[in-house]
């Protein structure tokens, strides 16, 4: 039989990874306590601040801006002014040993000067002679010698200058009025052939020209009288419309082309499609007189067709050279909410 010997229990020791791991443990656990005691911390100091105080930043230390000792570059003359040193250095720049005066200032020629300043002319201008005291002291002498004068205009400064009795009024006029009475015959004799000249216009008889014997000569003795208004210049708006109505040319007649006779490749400008010729027709007179100068020389179509067990009528212009006119003629009736469609014949 076998024999065991027993020495007593084995001792237990710990494995070497149990180890690591506590440690670990402990290690997070401090980490986790620490961060929760920070929150806290910085928490309390959100809560105790004072919000409404003034922020203070502290100014840094030193010049701002620092000049470079040698910055380089060429300098230029005449650079700076007196009052910069002044400002800078606390001192008035030294004075300058050559001193220039500015130049004299031109004065203006003799034709910009003032009025007041213009050279007066040597000789003294004549003053001119009292019309109205001349008049009234010779018993009317003309105020002016001129004898290209007006008879008429010397005669009203007579009349103005309540002068009497009268002066000659020209050397060419043969019978001068004397006073008053004289000049009140003459204008009763322009008035009498004023009326003749009237009267003599109304019964269709020429203009007679009467000249008296106190007229002055070149004086108008009748004013103009106007002609009877022509009839082809009446304002009346229902003359006009009648007027132009008989005077207008005759319109040609339109012409109604056959659609089996027109060569393939015309161009033709659909108006509308109708259910009978008839209706057709008078859409054509409407188009006409709607638009009458875009429909002068245009030659009237109307095509029977079938669509659908149904037959229609199509209206269609023709006359056009080419398709863009056809297109232009269709252009003026669109912008006038009227169809218009540019075909061409097959």
């Amino acid at each position: 039989m076998a024999e065991f010997t027993y020495h007593g229990p084995a001792d237990q020791q710990a494995p070497k990874g149990f180890r690591a791991a506590n440690m670990a443990n402990w290690a997070g656990a401090a980490i986790s306590l620490a961060l929760v005691v920070g929150v806290g911390v910085w928490g309390y100091k959100l809560l105790v601040r004072d919000v409404t105080g003034i922020p203070v930043v502290q100014a840094m230390e030193g010049p701002m801006r620092v000049a470079p000792e040698n910055p380089g570059g060429m300098l230029a003359d005449h650079q700076g002014l007196a009052v910069n040193d002044v400002a800078g250095t606390g001192l008035a720049t030294p004075v300058p040993d050559k001193l220039l005066l500015a130049p004299a200032r031109f004065g203006l020629s003799d034709d910009d000067l003032p009025a007041d300043e213009l050279p007066k002319p040597s000789v003294a201008a004549q003053p001119a002679p009292d019309a109205t005291a001349q008049l009234g002291q010779d018993g009317g002498e003309m105020a002016m010698a001129d004898g290209d004068s007006d008879p008429m205009e010397m005669l009203a400064n007579q009349i103005a200058g309540d002068a009497s009795p009268f002066g000659p009024v020209s050397d060419e006029t043969q019978m001068q009025p004397e006073n008053v009475e004289d000049v009140l015959a003459m204008l009763g004799a322009e008035q009498e052939a004023e009326a003749a000249a009237a009267a003599a216009e109304e019964e269709g008889d020429p203009e007679p020209v009467i000249i008296t014997s106190n007229t002055p000569a070149g004086a108008l003795v009748r004013s103009l009288r106007p002609k009877t208004r022509p009839t082809a210049l009446s304002t009346d708006p229902v003359a006009a419309a009648v007027t132009a109505v008989t005077s207008a040319p005759p319109q040609n007649e339109v012409q109604e082309l056959d659609p089996a006779s027109l060569p393939a490749g015309t161009r033709l400008a659909q108006l509308g499609a109708y259910d009978s010729a008839e209706t057709a027709r008078s859409e054509w007179d409407r188009f006409t007189s709607r638009f009458g100068e875009f429909m002068e020389g245009k030659d009237r179509v109307i095509e029977r067709a079938t669509s659908g067990g149904r037959v229609f009528y199509r209206l269609r212009a023709a006359g056009f050279e080419d398709i863009s006119d056809a297109r232009r003629f269709c252009a003026a009736f669109v912008a006038e909410n009227a169809d218009c469609i540019p075909v061409t014949t097959r």
